[in-house]
């Protein structure tokens, strides 16, 4: 889209917003101020702007050069007095209006923040560290934060509007995106971004940010490249995406992987890679593609890897059923509060598929198809911890056995920080064949 049809697009809704993320609220006068200069900047580069750009460094330094002298004529004109940094902040209001994602351009690039949460147009949240604290941002209203998810989900192919008041997205660098308008959502506008990093976080990251210890991190990665299968479980916000894009880091170059899933969120760096993102319906109704449609596709373009951003409905019973038939070295991720609850709720998917199975054969399906769960929880310091390293041993009667490898023995706070220790529970997994098959040694210590 051209510079010019943006400015256009943005100065339809009257959008003025608060850009810096510590500045108080503004009174009308600066939201009539900003709209009347947005109105002036789409005047002059009328006549200056033809044909389509890219959205590029040059462009937008070009555009804050132009807004500058518009800026400058305008407020002599209007005989307003304003300091060099109000209009610096003005200057980056307009661009961000523009270029970014308007009021909340600010918090995105800031890489202390994890997560931003909009519960309408006067209430911003942040996540840094863990907590979250409430921030001076605002909207200038609905249509203003309505125009900014427009700006996100379009690009995608997806709408938010009255028939489909809720959406799921992403962002250019992978950052996760849902989004609930009202009448659904009764604070107005509700929009919320969990970031990731521009670069992939990787084992070291982890293990220095305290997720996991060395030794799990080496076990983890000979379970990845002996191809185990490997699901993920774990709370909302606990970090199983991350943890699973760091799995998926230690699959070999030479295999095909076929990433599958709501939100293209996985960032990985193997060159053989397919990536497939579900579709909703549209506007009749018709033409939605599922997980579980994609999962079944996928069997028949020869893969290596099928790893599934997370299951939580019927497409548990496929991701089962090519892990039972010679696609190993699958991976996922599920929402459960343990490593037996993740059991219990692949139970119910299962069930939610329309089969009519008994729980048994069910559970047969689970304890054949699965090796390990990585069980990750989010900690009351904010801090994220792989609580539990799960074998899947098989059945016995009609239950399936557990055995815990590692775990995170919490130890007490301290100054508002959880303390413990990752410890080994001195059992070796019945799998050790397979790491001796795939040529991968494994030292007997750290099992101990």
């Amino acid at each position: 889209m051209s510079l010019l049809k943006r400015l256009q697009e943005e100065g339809k809704e009257g959008t003025a917003n608060k850009a810096a993320p510590q500045v108080v609220h503004r009174d009308s006068s600066f939201w009539k101020l900003k709209s009347s200069l947005h109105q002036k900047v789409v005047e002059k580069l009328e006549q200056e702007i033809s044909g389509e750009t890219d959205d590029n460094e040059d462009e937008r330094e070009w555009a804050a050069v132009q807004i500058k002298e518009i800026m400058a004529k305008h407020l002599i004109e209007k005989g307003i007095s304003m300091s060099r940094s109000e209009q610096q902040r003005m200057l980056q209001e307009l661009l961000d209006e523009v270029f970014d994602l308007g009021p909340i351009s600010p918090l995105l690039r800031d890489e202390t923040v994890t997560e931003v949460m909009v519960n309408g147009p006067s209430q911003i949240y942040v996540e840094r560290n863990g907590t979250l604290e409430e921030t001076e941002v605002q909207f200038r209203d609905d249509a203003h934060v309505m125009r900014v998810m427009e700006k996100i989900v379009s690009p995608l192919g997806r709408r938010i509007d009255e028939s489909s008041p809720m959406v799921d997205a992403r962002l250019s660098d992978g950052s996760r995106v849902n989004a609930v308008i009202p009448p659904l959502a009764l604070n107005g506008p509700t929009l919320t971004i969990r970031k990731f990093s521009k670069d992939p976080f990787k084992i070291a990251d982890l293990i220095r940010f305290g997720t996991l210890s060395g030794e799990m991190a080496k076990f983890i990665e000979a379970c990845v490249k002996a191809r185990l299968n490997i699901i993920v479980s774990g709370g909302t916000g606990s970090g199983k995406t991350t943890t699973l894009n760091v799995l998926s880091s230690f699959i070999p170059d030479g295999e095909r992987i076929i990433t599958i899933e709501d939100a293209a969120e996985l960032q990985l760096h193997q060159s053989h890679w397919v990536r497939m993102e579900t579709r909703p319906p549209n506007i009749e109704g018709k033409g939605a593609i599922a997980i579980r449609d994609l999962v079944r596709n996928s069997l028949r373009m020869r893969p290596d890897r099928i790893v599934v951003g997370e299951v939580r409905s019927g497409e548990a019973l496929d991701m089962l059923q090519a892990m039972n038939t010679g696609h190993d070295g699958s991976l996922t991720t599920g929402h459960a509060n343990s490593p037996r609850d993740m059991l219990a709720r692949l139970e119910t998917m299962v069930l939610m598929a329309g089969v009519d199975l008994p729980v048994r054969a069910i559970r047969e399906q689970i304890s054949s198809a699965l090796d390990l769960i990585v069980h990750q929880s989010r900690m009351q310091d904010g801090s994220r911890k792989v609580t539990h390293l799960t074998e899947v041993q098989g059945m016995e009667g009609d239950t399936i056995i557990l055995q815990d490898l590692f775990l995170f023995e919490q130890e007490g706070v301290e100054q508002r920080r959880v303390m413990g220790e990752f410890k080994s529970t001195g059992i070796r997994p019945r799998f050790m064949h397979k790491f001796e098959a795939a040529g991968i040694s494994i030292p007997g210590e750290i099992f101990y």
